[in-house]
Formats: C-alpha cells, sequence, structure tokens
C-alpha cells in the first residue's frame, strides 16, 4: 500500500543568511533514503511550511521531488488560512510529480464543520493528487471532530495524519471512516505502538529525522508482531522525544543530524541554531543514554 510505513516531517534546510540550502536538502533525503524511510511529508510542522513565503514553499517541494526520484512518496503540507492559497501550492505540487497533498483546516479563524468540509471539498475537487487531512489542533487552533472525517473520506479524501496526540480520538476516526482505503497516519511516534495494534497505517514520525534506523526498527517490530519488544522500543522512544524537547526541537534536529556527519544547514529564521550550552547538554545527555555514539 502507498502511504504507509514510516513517513518523515522532513525539516527544510537554510543557510546561515536565510536562504534555501539545496545541498541540505539532498543531504537529509539520502540519509533517510539508506534508512529505508518510507516517506518525505514536506513543508509541515517540522518543515516551518507555514513560516515560509509560497515561493520557498514551492521550492522545498520541488527539490524533495526531485531527490526522492520516486524512491519514496512525497506528500506536499499545502496548509493555509487562504484557499487560493492552498490550492495555488497543491496545483504546483500535481504539477511538479508529488505523490498526494495534505492541508490543515483553514487557520487563525475558527471555522464549523461546514465550512471545514467545504475547504476540503474543494481542495479535492481541484488537485488531481490524493488529499490528506492534517489535524494539529494546537497550531490550528481547533481540531477536527471523527463525524466531519467521516463525511470528508466519503467526499474523496485518502487519508489523515493525525497529531492530537488523543489515541482515543484516532480511534473515533477509524470507526467513523467507511472508505476501506482510507489512510490512518498517527502524527507522533509517542503513539505509534496503540495506533498500529488498532489498525493504522504508519505514522509520520518527527524522529524519523535524525533517528530514522531507531523508528524504523520500531515499525519493523510491530509489523511482525512482536509487540513486548515493540512495548519496550516504544518507551525508549518516548525517552528520546523528551530528551529532543528538552531544548527548541527544530534546532535540535539540525542540530543532531550535524553531528550524525548529516548537514542540513540552519532552520528558518527566527528559529535559531542552539546555543553552545543547549547543544553539550543535549549531546551529553544522548551519549549517556546510548542514542548518540560520536
Amino acid at each position: 500500500m502507498r502511504f504507509t510505513g514510516i513517513i518523515c516531517p522532513a525539516v527544510s534546510p537554510f543557510t546561515a543568511d536565510g536562504k534555501i540550502y539545496t545541498e541540505g536538502v539532498r543531504n537529509l533525503i539520502e540519509f533517510l533514503q539508506r534508512n529505508e524511510v518510507n516517506g518525505l511529508f514536506v513543508c509541515g510542522t517540522y518543515g516551518l511550511g507555514p513560516a515560509m513565503s509560497l515561493s520557498e514553499r514551492k521550492r522545498i517541494a520541488e527539490l524533495s521531488v526531485e531527490y526522492a526520484s520516486g524512491k519514496m512518496d512525497v506528500i506536499v503540507h499545502v496548509g493555509s488560512p487562504n484557499i487560493d492559497m492552498a490550492l495555488e501550492l497543491a496545483k504546483h505540487a500535481e504539477d511538479i510529480g508529488a505523490d498526494a497533498v495534505a492541508s490543515t483546516p483553514p487557520f487563525y479563524y475558527k471555522y464549523d464543520e461546514d465550512a471545514v468540509r467545504r475547504f476540503f471539498k474543494k481542495l479535492i475537487e481541484k488537485v488531481n493528487l490524493p488529499v490528506f487531512v492534517y489535524n494539529i489542533p494546537p497550531r490550528v487552533g481547533y481540531g477536527v471532530t471523527p463525524k466531519i472525517i467521516g463525511e470528508i473520506a466519503d467526499d474523496g479524501a485518502i487519508g489523515i495524519k493525525d497529531t492530537s496526540g488523543d489515541i482515543i480520538l484516532f480511534y473515533q476516526f477509524m470507526m467513523f471512516v467507511k472508505k476501506h482505503d482510507f489512510r490512518f497516519l498517527v502524527g507522533t511516534e509517542r503513539l505509534l505502538l496503540p495506533a498500529m495494534v488498532a489498525g493504522g497505517h504508519g505514522c509520520v514520525a518527527g524522529l524519523a529525522n535524525a533517528f530514522p534506523e531507531i523508528v524504523i526498527d520500531f515499525y519493523k517490530l510491530l509489523r511482525e508482531k512482536k509487540y513486548n519488544d515493540a512495548a519496550k522500543k516504544q518507551f525508549l522512544i518516548i525517552e528520546l522525544r523528551e530528551l529532543m524537547y528538552s531544548v527548541p526541537n527544530i534546532p535540535a534536529t539540525h542540530a543532531v543530524l550535524k553531528l550524525r556527519s548529516v548537514d542540513v544547514g540552519y532552520p528558518k529564521f527566527p528559529h535559531r541554531p542552539l546555543s553552545d550550552d543547549e547543544l553539550e547538554k543535549l549531546k551529553v545527555e544522548l551519549e549517556k543514554k546510548g542514542f548518540l555514539k560520536i
């Protein structure tokens, strides 16, 4: 099945002076391919899509499709509070050969269910690519309900990336959707075990940027139904994620990749590189726990 397994919400590499770092995109994708990551989720939260200009989002999408070279599914996040901007990004993703698009509901204003459904229905009708719903209430300001996901699935959506952090809600999405080929992707590796046991199809895992081999090993244990070993790995992944979030997590991802000899430059301004003290603290803790071997 397409759009399953471990999908990396790829960070977007920039130079110190704020330009897109082309080689950084290549470096990251080659690193992920070597570690058997199944797909890319481009210009999402880790990729800082909403913080970028329209042209920057398009360029990151173009480079991602080019370097993935048909070896990985590429889902381009096109979410915007403006439907015309979302449609422009979606049509661009179609033109460059992306495999799917995803969108949050329109943000800033709190829209009712009818408005959310009309937003996604227009996106589905206007683009000839599979469309994912990206549910991330802390960023959008509100979440989608199981009822509306069932309706959007009937309208033609292919799947959901649920980053609510609520496993019961994830289960309710599965209960309300009747479409047999709908993809249920959990948006955090913290919940991959219960998501997969219930029939989920995979995870858009932020840790897959810096530690893809750990997340891939975890997914393989789940596919093989080795649940005792998978439970131990789930706890380890939660511990690792807490370490990465003990400092600003997106700059931490860039920094750890550099420690692993994968140069992805810098996150987009106003994000900043880790301070020397933050980097040393993170490095010491990762080494002490055995996550990082220099």
